[in-house]
């Protein structure tokens, strides 16, 4: 097993520390999306949860943390589904939650991280300037800051989607992970690297946000000077050390997509699978869309991550996107 950061028999254990509302998601295979992408495919929902992502297996294992050994105040900087994943854990523990957000962040994101009673703080421009203001809280206010993929909770707890991965009873040949700051494909790629080597893992992130993919195919941190996509949920633009070497570790392939295609792989689970995600969900799906030949005859699972999304935005994007299954 590759030494990363993480360690499979805390993954195990944080299983019994976050809520179970967040663990054994759906995980199924959804044939009316085979004509359409010329592959066998499941689908694993991270969306029927009560933040409508993955994030809080994360935030869960934070929050218990703090609750029980940690200052009561937390701050994290987030394009809104970490931020509403920490609000959630830390109201249900009594914490003393901020997050500092982008005032460009999706509506709905911030709407609900308001509504779970966490403080919000907007910045101008984009998340790396949320970041650099949370720290300042941080080291202002003596609380503790939340860095997702930097702190390993994050990553564990992401992590514990492999093990449900690895404990299904249908193999399959390929996980398609999205990337951002990497808490998601670190975690899931260290399990299945543990339990599952044969298992193929790619990322997947878009053209317009390839900060972590470069980075990987050059073996080195690199960044960018803007992020344009609008898959705001994995629009880094500066890649962390510690989290590139263990992606570098777990990851077999990174793949960028075109904003064409994560609208089309968005227009395609909404046809064929029911599903209503944001573009960082259907960032899986345009991967096989692009690469049709390479994925054909595979079974691929596909983990669909977040489903908080301005629904006047999907309308519009979706409407653009071609209804045609070839």
């Amino acid at each position: 097993m590759p030494q990363t950061r993480l360690d499979t028999a805390r993954i195990r254990a944080a299983r019994q520390v976050i809520d179970p509302a967040f663990l054994d998601t759906p995980l199924y295979r959804c044939e009316a999306l085979e004509p359409a992408l010329g592959c066998a495919v499941s689908i694993k929902l991270e969306t029927a949860n009560p933040v409508r992502s993955f994030k809080a297996r994360g935030t869960e294992i934070v929050a218990s943390l703090l609750a029980d050994h940690g200052p009561q105040a937390v701050v994290c900087a987030s394009a809104g589904n970490l931020g509403q994943a920490l609000a959630w854990s830390g109201r249900r523990r009594g914490l003393d939650v901020t997050v500092v957000a982008s005032r460009h962040a999706t509506a709905a994101k911030l709407d609900r991280i308001r509504a779970l009673d966490a403080r919000l703080e907007l910045v101008d421009g984009d998340h790396e300037t949320a970041r650099k203001r949370a720290a300042a809280i941080a080291r202002r206010d003596g609380i503790r800051l939340l860095e997702d993929s930097l702190d390993i909770q994050t990553c564990e707890g992401a992590a514990t989607i492999g093990l449900e991965l690895a404990d299904s009873t249908t193999p399959f040949d390929t996980v398609l992970i999205a990337l951002g700051g990497g808490a998601l494909a670190t975690g899931v790629g260290h399990v299945m690297k543990d339990l599952a080597p044969e298992t193929e893992v790619i990322c997947v992130q878009p053209l317009g946000a390839p900060a972590m993919t470069h980075s990987w195919h050059q073996r080195r941190v690199v960044t960018t000077d803007s992020a344009r996509t609008i898959a705001d949920g994995v629009a880094g633009r500066y890649p962390i050390p510690a989290v590139l070497d263990d992606l570098l570790l777990v990851a077999d392939d990174a793949l960028l997509v075109q904003e064409t295609s994560i609208i089309a792989g968005m227009r395609k689970l909404h046809d064929h699978a029911g599903l209503i995600v944001e573009p960082s969900a259907a960032l899986g799906i345009a991967a096989i869309l692009e690469n049709r030949d390479r994925f054909a005859e595979r079974h691929v699972v596909t983990i669909v991550c977040g489903s908080n999304v301005n629904i006047d935005d999907y309308h519009r994007w979706i409407a653009t996107a071609p209804t045609h299954t070839s």
